[in-house]
């Protein structure tokens, strides 16, 4: 008995190991695609001034309804049925899911060049870069969800970076025509080079050819999916367009600038489901028992985080401020303490998103988000109408922590259903 209690505690330090490995590849992960996203805000507002860098807040927030799109029909699916799988599936579905991402990328891009030439004004031609950018945008993404899957977030890490390095001479050529336009073709360029990387490094083609197998596979958790992530960014989309018509384009600019100076934390939740829905598919089937306090400390670690940065944020100097955010900077520190607030709520709650993603609780999950959205819109278009951009901030703050305590029930009872009838969600082709 002893030497059995021996040999098994190397074998639990060495998984702890591994597991620690893993979420620190996606922290730091997350670190260079914050940083990325970060420092392409801030050069953008700088450049552009509060009007148009709302009109490029407008296309980031498309882009973020598209991208899950792609997330919730390609890659979600991926991480959670074929996360820790043998290579052999991992690489067929590998090919299938980028794939798909690649041909909605295609699809919603053709559409928005489109919708562009026929806008004019500001928001036309902003569009149509958009939808060029976009295919590169979305296979870029879904290699991420395909290494952390296989457990090679290292990978994904090299990748941002590739990105983030193609950006700076992207960003720089841009500088000199000084454009909305201009700034979301460099973006999309330098997105193309790392997806074309994501190629070499996977040694995967993707397969659009196979996007209809992959929906067809996987219709039970894409379609749930792709309405719970659609529901999320189109509940952003629809604030940003609302408090614009309410208050007005600067009113876009300012909220997205309180969002920069969270930046690395709302890249984090953005981007969450790469490391921390895989790991709590491995979590769920090495130690079903370990899942709820996994989901917790997660949780908590990002709204105790959130709560931290924002804190320093308040600290800041208006003359440090200045330099970073421009004349951005006088409106968006305004919503500092509300922005955290939402930032840190949202935090907690997906402590326990990643958890119903790992149990396959696709209606739970669904049902959550779209009382989350419904709470969002309702809180950010009622706060804007009442006071303007703080007003909307403060309501998304209330609504965020509602939703939290909502996503943790829904997640308590699917933990009692799986206990009653535990199901594998892995898969193998």
């Amino acid at each position: 008995m002893a030497t059995e209690g021996a040999r098994t505690r190397p074998k639990a330090a060495t998984a702890r190991r591994a597991v620690v490995g893993r979420l620190s590849w996606g922290l730091a992960d997350q670190a260079a695609s914050s940083m990325t996203n970060f420092a392409v805000g801030i050069f953008v507002a700088r450049s552009l001034g509060p009007a148009a860098f709302g009109v490029f807040s407008l296309a980031w927030l498309t882009y973020g309804v598209v991208l899950n799109v792609a997330r919730g029909l390609a890659t979600d699916p991926l991480v959670v049925r074929f996360s820790g799988v043998p290579d052999t599936s991992w690489r067929a579905a590998a090919a299938r899911a980028s794939g798909t991402a690649l041909g909605v990328g295609a699809t919603v891009g053709a559409v928005c060049v489109l919708v562009g030439l026929g806008l004019g004004g500001r928001l036309g031609p902003a569009f149509a870069c958009l939808g060029v950018a976009l295919p590169a945008l979305l296979l870029q993404d879904a290699w991420r969800f395909a290494f952390f899957a296989a457990g090679t977030g290292r990978k994904a890490f090299v990748n941002d970076v590739v990105w983030g390095v193609a950006l700076v001479p992207a960003m720089v050529v841009a500088a000199r025509v000084g454009s909305v336009a201009a700034y979301l073709l460099a973006w999309g360029a330098a997105a193309t080079v790392a997806a074309m990387y994501g190629c070499f490094q996977s040694g995967i083609l993707p397969r659009p050819a196979g996007a209809r197998t992959w929906l067809r596979d996987h219709r039970d958790l894409g379609h749930r999916y792709l309405i719970e992530n659609v529901s999320l960014s189109g509940a952003s989309q629809l604030r940003a367009y609302g408090l614009g018509a309410l208050v007005g384009v600067g009113a876009v600019g300012a909220v997205r600038g309180a969002e920069l100076l969270l930046g690395p934390f709302l890249a984090v939740l953005m981007g969450l489901s790469l490391v921390t829905v895989a790991e709590a598919a491995r979590v769920l089937r090495q130690a079903p028992h370990r899942l709820a306090r996994f989901c917790l400390l997660l949780g908590g670690g990002q709204a105790v985080a959130a709560l931290l940065w924002g804190a320093a944020l308040l600290l800041v100097p208006d003359r440090a401020g200045e330099l970073v955010l421009g004349g951005v900077w006088a409106s968006a520190s305004e919503l500092i303490v509300p922005a955290t607030l939402g930032v840190a709520g949202a935090g907690l709650g997906t402590g326990a998103a990643a958890g119903l993603r790992a149990l396959g609780a696709a209606r739970r999950s669904l049902r959550s988000q779209l009382f989350a959205s419904t709470c969002y819109v309702t809180g950010g278009l009622g706060g804007a109408a009442a006071a303007g951009a703080a007003g909307s901030a403060w309501g998304v703050a209330a609504a965020t922590s509602v939703s939290s305590a909502v996503w943790w029930l829904q997640l308590r009872s699917a933990l009692g259903e799986r206990r009653q009838n535990p199901i594998s969600e892995v898969r193998t082709l």
